[in-house]
């Protein structure tokens, strides 16, 4: 080779490299996963007060019995080498009823046949955070998380016996700072594995009187079949631990989501 076209060889092969690598990054600025998740959920719901100097305790494990399948949507906005923004949204909506087949009758009271009582829970999660990547390499991403989260649970009860009837309901919502943590492995350009993990405390937002945390962890399967076009398998899991006090003692729930995943990638 000519010396003096050294340079010259040298400088096209960089930015060569540069444009290859700005391609790359390019292709995954954005990354959207749009799937589903078959969410089992259970829980306690405990209650503590004092009556005449003696402490009394309740609690009672329930689930809601059948899978619900739900939306799950994740997004990440990759800015720059080390800098993500990433998204998500996980709602739960689901109901369950208990209905008396036949008649019942104690003393001079009679419950009819049809009555019943139906209960009805309500979740939701959103969060926006900052992830920054301690270490990138072309195989290894592992990123420290802070965002803030936004969390809603609202349930109901509603029960007829005859004439009978009685409804009451409880909401509350608010916001708070959440951290996390995520690791990415990338082997090669088709498949990518991803585990993330994030936890709330009550106590740094504002929930009203609600006290407590929640803590979530997920891991993901990601096939490539194109740079663009992508599908995914995974697990999820929820943890909801809230108490309320009051005058008359401490109301406390105790409230799990998990189940298998799956959807669509999409990046450009």
């Amino acid at each position: 080779m000519n010396p003096k076209l050294l340079p010259l060889t040298l400088a096209l092969a960089a930015t060569s490299a540069l444009f290859a690598q700005s391609a790359h990054a390019e292709d995954d600025r954005f990354t959207v996963r749009l799937g589903a998740m078959s969410v089992e959920g259970s829980g306690e719901l405990s209650a503590g007060t004092t009556f005449r100097g003696e402490p009394y305790r309740f609690s009672q494990d329930f689930d809601f019995g059948s899978r619900e399948t739900v939306p799950r949507i994740e997004g990440v906005f990759r800015f720059s080498e080390r800098n993500r923004l990433l998204f998500n949204y996980f709602g739960y909506d689901k109901s369950k009823r208990a209905t008396l087949g036949e008649a019942i009758s104690y003393d001079d009271t009679t419950i009819p046949a049809g009555s019943f009582a139906e209960a009805k829970a309500k979740f939701e999660l959103a969060s926006v955070m900052y992830d920054y990547a301690v270490v990138e390499t072309e195989t290894v991403s592992w990123g420290l998380q802070i965002g803030v989260e936004y969390a809603k649970l609202e349930g109901k009860l509603r029960a007829e016996a005859g004439a009978d009837n009685y409804r009451t309901s409880s909401s509350e919502d608010g916001y708070a700072p959440v951290v996390g943590t995520r690791l990415t492995l990338s082997p090669n350009d088709r498949w990518r594995f991803v585990v993330q993990g994030q936890y709330l405390d009550a106590d740094w937002g504002d929930f009203g009187d609600y006290e407590g945390d929640i803590s979530r962890a997920n891991a993901l399967v990601e096939y490539r079949f194109t740079p663009a076009i992508g599908a995914f398998v995974g697990y999820d899991w929820f943890k909801i631990d809230a108490r309320r006090a009051g005058n008359d003692g401490v109301i406390g729930l105790d409230q799990r989501f998990k189940g298998p995943m799956a959807g669509v990638t999409l990046s450009f």
